[in-house]
């Protein structure tokens, strides 16, 4: 794989990059549309692979926040078409890595030292780069390690990110007003905790140690004398990446066994820890040869706060989805309702979170749940065209919920994909012999 001997830091380097992306589409929908006058039939099929691949060339360079977004994106597999998921895929643990020179002039500059003074041996080139860092192996007094350093200017080149993106997003999803700008704060937030890898190191041995009792888990140790700001060493965890091992995996069993840790690690973060690694992503897992699950990243953790907790689990529950008045009581509490709602809008919104969390919250309904049904995926997937569709959807305020639905969302969405694609049943109530009584 090519790798990089410089990224792209200033504003105007990276605005310039996204310009450049953005004419490229241009020119794939100008060439789509000439086709379709000849061909009306054409589908939008070729379409949708160029753009994907525009898309991710223009962004892989320049790593940090831009391809933080693909990454994000790709987990979105029931709402996104499959040409994007497949491509921004690739954001999760393969992107091109910085040179053998530029590392070591990178962790010369964080660390105050060269990789070969500090460790006994390093190799140069990375064995796993994505959007934030890339990981080398080392040893150091007889440990195989995994060495995160972190890209250059990636937490300087945030907020102008961001930035760029913003007005995109703004009409993409019809946000109106300056409570608008709750969501883009959530988003800064947790992208620049990711890039603080003391913080990432804090997390991980915390959620390990508390997570410690969970059956056929299993999380590396952490070596806080030698990591930093921008470096983490850990453990060398053998293993193949969670999606690696869901393609390949023909025993239902282990399929049922991983899925019941990765289910019982997420019910006892968020009922117990009353926080959540909100990042699951294939990528962030491993799985070793006697069927263990091994979480390697800590970078995105989101607390869940009381006053949000309840009411959303809340409507997790059928009697409430079921009671007109407990059920709008909890979406004004979750601010989905908001009280400049016209008894139109109310009545709409409530129709339609209605619809939507009848479907979603299945999964808490009883006490066991077969991931591998396909028609639970299926309805997600034509609920969301349908709502995609909806042309009095567009027309209505794009600001609903509390921003804390931006990651608690997005850890659901993710978990569920992930255990469809381990075609997983589940114990729904397994977790609770962890709680602490």
């Amino acid at each position: 794989m090519k790798t990089l001997n410089k990224i792209p830091t200033n504003k105007m380097e990276r605005a310039g990059a996204l310009v450049k992306t953005g004419l490229k589409v241009g020119g794939n929908y100008l060439a789509y549309y000439g086709e379709k006058m000849v061909n009306p039939t054409l589908s939008k099929d070729k379409l949708n692979e160029n753009n994907a691949e525009d898309i991710y060339d223009g962004l892989k360079n320049l790593k940090g926040s831009a391809l933080k977004v693909a990454q994000m994106l790709s987990m979105e597999k029931n709402i996104m078409p499959k040409a994007y998921v497949e491509k921004f895929s690739l954001a999760q643990f393969s992107v091109p890595p910085l040179s053998a020179p530029l590392v070591r002039k990178t962790f010369k500059k964080y660390q105050g030292e060269y990789p070969e003074t500090l460790y006994d041996t390093f190799t140069p080139d990375s064995v796993n780069a994505a959007s934030i860092g890339q990981v080398h192996k080392a040893t150091k007094n007889g440990k195989k390690l995994a060495v995160k350093i972190q890209y250059p200017g990636v937490a300087d080149s945030i907020s102008s990110d961001l930035a760029i993106v913003k007005p995109f997003a703004i009409k993409m999803f019809n946000l109106q007003g300056k409570d608008s700008d709750k969501y883009f704060k959530e988003v800064e937030q947790k992208l620049l905790e990711e890039t603080d890898y003391k913080l990432e190191l804090k997390q991980g041995m915390a959620i390990a140690k508390a997570c410690a009792a969970i059956e056929n888990l299993k999380f590396p140790g952490y070596y806080p004398e030698w990591s930093s700001e921008k470096i983490i060493t850990m453990d060398w965890m053998d293993g193949q990446h969670l999606s690696e091992f869901a393609a390949s995996n023909t025993d239902p069993q282990k399929g049922d066994r991983i899925g019941q840790a990765l289910w019982d690690f997420y019910m006892f973060q968020m009922h117990t820890l009353k926080q959540v690694h909100a990042d699951p992503h294939p990528g962030n897992f491993l799985v070793d040869t006697e069927a263990n699950l091994i979480a390697i990243d800590f970078g995105c953790i989101k607390q869940v706060p009381e006053d949000f907790y309840i009411p959303y689990f809340e409507l997790a529950r059928p009697e409430v989805i079921n009671h007109p008045v407990l059920f709008r009581e909890k979406l004004f509490e979750l601010e989905i309702l908001r009280p400049d709602d016209t008894p139109d809008e109310i009545a709409y919104f409530s129709e339609l979170f209605h619809q939507l969390l009848s479907l979603f919250t299945q999964p808490f309904h009883g006490d066991y749940f077969d991931f591998s049904n396909a028609d639970f995926f299926e309805n997600i997937a034509k609920m969301g065209e349908a709502f995609s569709k909806d042309t009095q959807l567009r027309k209505m305020n794009g600001n609903r919920g509390s921003k804390h639905f931006l990651y608690i969302n997005r850890t659901f969405f993710g978990l569920y994909n992930l255990l469809h694609d381990l075609k997983a049943r589940i114990d729904t109530r397994n977790f609770e012999k962890y709680q602490i009584s």
